[in-house]
């Protein structure tokens, strides 16, 4: 008995098609919280979380459709794409939640675009395009921290020639 749901556990979790989701959803997952940790720092309204889990969830996504397009291949002809441009619309959706009007300023555009490349992140590691994946997660990160870094010396410079009235 006990070795037939060991072996039966072994079935259903130990295996190519799971593993392999196992290691893109943990990959997703670790760049999300990269993603998002400029936005927690900041204390925005979606910060680690947020980016983890809709990059997360994209490749979820994406893992269920490429697994059903192939059990389904000889039954129906489903596109794993279409599922990839729901996941476009939800995730704008949810950005859109994160943008409000504030003393006649916008705010959380910023952060409504990075979940948006938390989710093309998540679509990318869902494909098996790691590569493709990383370096998004990468170049959203030096935009918002690079660029962050020079407007702060700008702001200081603007400062400084003010109060040395230059």
């Amino acid at each position: 008995m006990l070795q037939e749901l060991t072996q039966q556990f072994k079935d259903i979790f130990i295996n190519d098609i799971t593993v392999n989701s196992f290691i893109k959803l943990l990959i997703s997952m670790i760049l999300g919280l990269l993603i998002g940790s400029e936005r927690q720092y900041h204390n925005k309204n979606a910060g680690f979380k947020t980016h983890a889990l809709v990059s997360m969830g994209s490749t979820l996504f994406v893992i269920i459709s490429l697994i059903i397009s192939e059990q389904f291949k000889e039954i129906t002809m489903f596109d794993p794409l279409r599922m990839a441009s729901q996941i476009i619309v939800g995730v704008g959706f949810i950005g859109g939640g994160t943008i409000f009007l504030k003393d006649r300023s916008i705010n959380g555009l910023s952060t409504a675009a990075n979940l948006w490349i938390a989710a093309g992140v998540g679509m990318a590691i869902g494909y098996g395009l790691y590569g493709i994946g990383i370096v998004a997660t990468l170049f959203s990160l030096i935009i918002f921290i690079g660029l962050n870094l020079i407007n702060n010396i700008w702001k200081w410079i603007k400062k400084y020639l003010k109060e040395n009235n230059f």
